[in-house]
């Protein structure tokens, strides 16, 4: 796949990343809300304590997704693969994003899934579109036309 698409994948993948992440900040600061003004108790948990977990969790989710759109940005702008770090990073977003959409398609409905599984599909893609940083200089020829010979072993 060229730079004709991966790039635009990657910008569009990222853009959809950092939607994500406000979606999830505010919805978690609605159920937060809700969660402090009802002031009922979850099997005796303090509802404040659960008003407070609620935000740390979107705004720690809203961060992840954020970086996972900054790692797909710079990727896009760069065309170049992402590092060892920002793959491991894609990668644990499209899992995430896998089975939320697998728990999602009970709990909220098909639109959701949908939506989740679009996000994984632009993670996924701009990830196999770049694949492993380097690839490009092993798949160079040599001067004489041949693969280049690297650790005593041919390289298509």
């Amino acid at each position: 796949m060229g730079a004709v698409v991966r790039r635009p994948v990657a910008v569009v993948a990222a853009i959809v990343l950092y939607l994500e992440a406000v979606g999830i900040v505010v919805i978690n600061g609605v159920l937060a809300t809700f969660v402090g003004k009802q002031n009922m108790s979850l099997d005796g948990l303090d509802p404040e304590a659960m008003a407070i977990g609620t935000w740390v969790m979107g705004g720690v989710f809203g961060v992840f997704l954020a970086a996972c759109g900054t790692v797909l940005l710079v990727a896009g702008i760069r065309d170049r693969a992402p590092g060892r770090f920002g793959r491991i990073l894609l990668v644990s977003c499209a899992v995430v994003h896998g089975v939320l959409g697998a728990l999602t398609v009970g709990l909220v409905g098909w639109h959701a899934f949908a939506f989740l599984m679009v996000v994984l599909g632009l993670v996924v893609l701009s990830l196999v579109a770049y694949g492993t940083p380097g690839a490009e200089k092993s798949a160079e020829k040599s001067e004489d036309g041949g693969p280049v010979v690297s650790d005593g072993a041919a390289t298509a």
